[in-house]
């Protein structure tokens, strides 16, 4: 009876270190569905309305949260960059003011538009990916407000504890 008692509350610890694990940092926006058609209203010349973001799941150590959308049809061209995202926001509410640092020390990088905070899809023609890459970040990044893609990505490497994707579509 030991034994069999032994293996059973084994199996249900092993079960619970799983299920843990098997957690993953998932993002998600209530305008559109992962690979689906962004709104019309997010594109960069129909109002230019960033689309709210949601995301739960990060692990316990996150710190801080950073943020990037792109355009990889269009060789990766930059829509956004976000960071220090403080770890007690989980979401970023639609038409995010496109200001350099908010009070909660937030900050935002520079798009391809040369402007700071989200510049919707704009695509040549067709219709286009935008990627929505979510990171949870081990620590707060020593870079100043308008900073470039490429700087964030660089000063995050070595701090990404988990990071999400959210795909939405947008063009003709």
């Amino acid at each position: 009876m030991k034994k069999i008692l032994f293996w059973v509350i084994a199996g249900f610890c092993f079960f619970l270190l799983t299920a843990a694990e098997a957690r993953a940092l998932t993002l998600t926006s209530p305008a559109f569905l992962d690979g689906e058609r962004m709104p019309q209203n997010s594109g960069y010349e129909k109002g230019n309305l960033s689309p709210a973001l949601k995301w739960w799941d990060f692990p316990e150590k996150t710190e801080s949260f950073a943020l990037v959308m792109d355009d990889p049809d269009a060789r990766g061209w930059t829509h956004w960059v976000v960071f220090n995202i403080p770890v007690s926001v989980t979401e970023l509410g639609e038409n995010f003011p496109k200001t350099e640092e908010l009070p909660d020390g937030t900050r935002q990088g520079l798009n391809d538009f040369k402007k700071v905070g989200y510049g919707g899809p704009c695509p040549p023609g067709g219709v286009h990916r935008y990627v929505f890459r979510l990171f949870a970040l081990d620590s707060r990044i020593d870079l100043g407000a308008g900073c470039s893609k490429a700087a964030l990505l660089k000063a995050i490497k070595g701090h990404i504890l988990a990071e999400a994707k959210l795909t939405g579509k947008y063009g003709n």
